[in-house]
């Protein structure tokens, strides 16, 4: 099928309705967990799939940044898993609202995945993740982040293009499951920096200390509550899928 950018449209604008939930039993949940593991969890694919979670990471920054009335100025994304996102106005309690928003916004976008699956709102996910992730290439500001972001842009487009309501709940549960699992391994990443005392300087926990003057273990303790408090939310979610798969 030659490429239409006003059939594109359309497909992202018709992904904004409510389809079927995917139908899975145990065994395809179990092939779809297998499937997000192989993205996250082996060092190869983790040096892909780890990029647009960092890509999440930084809009989850970009987004607290917004919602506090701050303006971004650029974020900086580079092949080593790293990124920055600054942003200009009041500071204060703003500064660490969006500093906090880091770590544990990949595990809440994943859970926001994995429940968009299971009540039939897999496409209408992936449409927005493609507009979001479009728009964001307007504040990239260096040659990788470009590569980066725009990567992550083109593959959600190329789901959208390619997908369908029954695909559209596969990649959703697989991206929101292999989220939820690279978020867990960002944090121990994390925690290994203050662990050794390197690199702390990039640690959102080290700069929410040096904001708030909030010692770091207290903030990390609050990343991982997040992060598994979105991991318990998609138990249920999942549960359901396979449940009415059961059913039928």
């Amino acid at each position: 099928m030659p490429f239409d950018p006003a059939r594109l449209w359309e497909r992202i604008a018709d992904g904004f309705t409510r389809g079927l939930p995917p139908e899975v039993g145990l065994p395809g949940l179990a092939a779809i967990v297998l499937v997000a593991v192989a993205l996250s969890v082996p060092r190869r694919s983790w040096r892909i799939f780890g990029l647009f979670v960092t890509v999440v990471h930084e809009l989850g920054h970009t987004a607290a940044a917004l919602l506090t009335l701050q303006r971004v100025t650029g974020i900086t994304l580079r092949l080593d898993h790293s990124g920055t996102t600054t942003s200009r106005g009041p500071r204060g309690w703003r500064t660490a609202f969006t500093t906090f928003w880091g770590y544990p916004v990949p595990a809440v976008v994943g859970a926001a995945l994995v429940q968009g699956a299971a009540h039939g709102w897999a496409a209408a996910a992936l449409s927005a993740a493609a507009l979001v992730l479009v728009a964001a290439l307007v504040l990239v500001r260096n040659g990788q982040g470009v590569l980066i972001m725009g990567g992550s842009a083109a593959a959600s487009l190329a789901l959208v293009w390619f997908g369908g309501a029954v695909p559209a709940g596969y990649a959703c549960l697989v991206l929101g499951i292999a989220l939820l699992v690279g978020s867990c391994r960002d944090w121990v990443k994390v925690v290994r920096v203050h662990v050794r005392r390197r690199d702390l300087g990039s640690s959102d926990a080290h700069l929410l200390q040096r904001a708030t003057r909030v010692p770091s273990p207290v903030w990390l303790g609050t990343f991982a509550l997040v992060i598994a408090a979105a991991v318990v939310q998609s138990v249920g979610p999942l549960a359901l899928i396979a449940e009415r798969a059961a059913q039928g």
